[in-house]
């Protein structure tokens, strides 16, 4: 590629058994802040941050795997994204938050604070996953929704509109919430 934005750097880290590279940006980025020079997060190969974009990877941030990184999206923080999972569109992945194996987090969607996603799930539009709370197996997290506390949302469960599922409730099986609030 002939206009990329970053490099990896000489600064490993060991990570899961694997060797995860800093990386320092070639370019400004002004839409998120990032200016040339300025080291970011880490990642196991040029693989998992696309150049095209303004995504980026910051801070002490790690994304290894085959884990993807694409379009406006930003990993920051001490978030760690792995396996296969993709974060992109306008996304952010922030502070520990976990996203892996095939999960997605896409659109405006926010993931933060200790939150998790992952096996298939998707989290994606404007909604946010944050605090402890988990979304996994086949869910799909969306619209407006948001999930927080030490709440749970898996199986192949659907969550939209303004629905907010937080405290210690769990959503499963095939349930599908759309708004409300659930405790």
């Amino acid at each position: 590629m002939e206009n990329k934005k970053y490099e990896l750097t000489d600064e490993t880290i060991q990570h899961d058994g694997r060797t995860l590279h800093r990386i320092r940006a070639l370019i400004d980025i002004p839409s998120i802040g990032v200016e040339a020079g300025e080291l970011g997060g880490f990642i196991e190969t040029e693989k998992n941050l696309f150049h095209d974009g303004n995504a980026w990877v910051g801070q002490n941030a790690c994304v290894y795997d085959c884990a993807e990184v694409y379009d406006d999206a930003r990993v920051r923080g001490s978030a760690r994204v792995f396996g296969c999972a993709e974060v992109r569109g306008d996304a952010e992945v922030s502070d520990g938050a976990r996203v892996y194996d095939s999960a997605k987090v896409h659109g405006d969607a926010q993931v933060y604070g200790s939150a998790q996603v992952y096996g298939s799930a998707q989290v994606f539009g404007c909604a946010e996953v944050h605090g402890k709370a988990q979304v996994y197996g086949s869910a799909d997290v969306h619209g407006s929704a948001e999930v927080f506390g030490s709440a749970e949302v898996y199986g192949f469960a659907e969550l939209y509109d303004c629905a907010e599922v937080y405290g210690s409730a769990k959503v499963h099986g095939n349930g599908e919430v759309s708004g409300g609030k659930f405790e």
